[in-house]
């Protein structure tokens, strides 16, 4: 969260990570008001399911997980919270893919930023900013930096994380032949289950028009 406008303090991930997006109809102006029950909070988030990272081959991960904080904010779009730590994989459960096991490394904060919200289904649309990680599948390395498109969900606390091609680029590829260059378009996927560090519940986001 930005030092300036408010106190750290949530996810989603949500995806990690497979985060298609479902979004909900646009309201008919933009939230500018972003209430985050509660606020400020530390957040957990772990997969539902696998995540995906795409880049030309699928990388597959059963394990990933995110923590970071949440807190509420004004404007549009606005940066409802920071995923200080986003992991995928696990010893003993590594990310996997044609080329080998894969390693990610997150370079963080990332940012969750929301842009609408839909008060009948009670789901915000925005995304996964200031995306950075690198990869290394095999042999073959690269970075991946940009956003990824996702929604949260506020009665079931998911965090989908759904990235259209173009959103997220590849950057130093080394060893990756034809594979991965820098004209491949990454795309990441996958669902995260977000909860408040320490008492379990699920957080709400709630957008409005004062």
């Amino acid at each position: 969260m930005k030092k300036n406008t408010r106190r750290s303090v949530v996810v989603a991930c949500a995806a990690a990570a497979s985060l298609g997006l479902t979004v909900g109809t646009a309201s008919a102006a933009p939230s500018t008001v972003w209430t985050v029950n509660p606020s400020p909070a530390e957040f957990e988030a772990v997969n539902v399911g696998n995540i995906v990272l795409t880049a030309t081959i699928p990388m597959t991960c059963t394990v990933s997980n995110a923590s970071g904080s949440m807190a509420s904010a004004t404007g549009n779009p606005a940066d409802v919270a920071d995923i200080d730590t986003m992991n995928f994989g696990a010893s003993g459960s590594p990310c996997t893919s044609v080329l080998g096991n894969v390693t990610t490394t997150s370079v963080t904060p990332w940012d969750v930023v929301a842009v609408d919200y839909n008060a009948s289904t009670g789901v915000t649309t925005g995304h996964i900013g200031n995306v950075r990680a690198n990869v290394t599948a095999g042999a073959c390395k690269f970075t991946v930096t940009g956003k990824a498109s996702a929604t949260y969900t506020n009665s079931t606390g998911v965090l989908a994380v759904n990235s259209a091609a173009g959103e997220l680029a590849v950057s130093n590829p080394v060893n990756c032949g034809a594979i991965v260059t820098t004209a491949t378009k990454p795309t990441f996927k996958g669902n995260y289950a977000v909860k408040e560090a320490g008492t379990g519940a699920v957080p709400t986001i709630v957008g409005s028009n004062p």
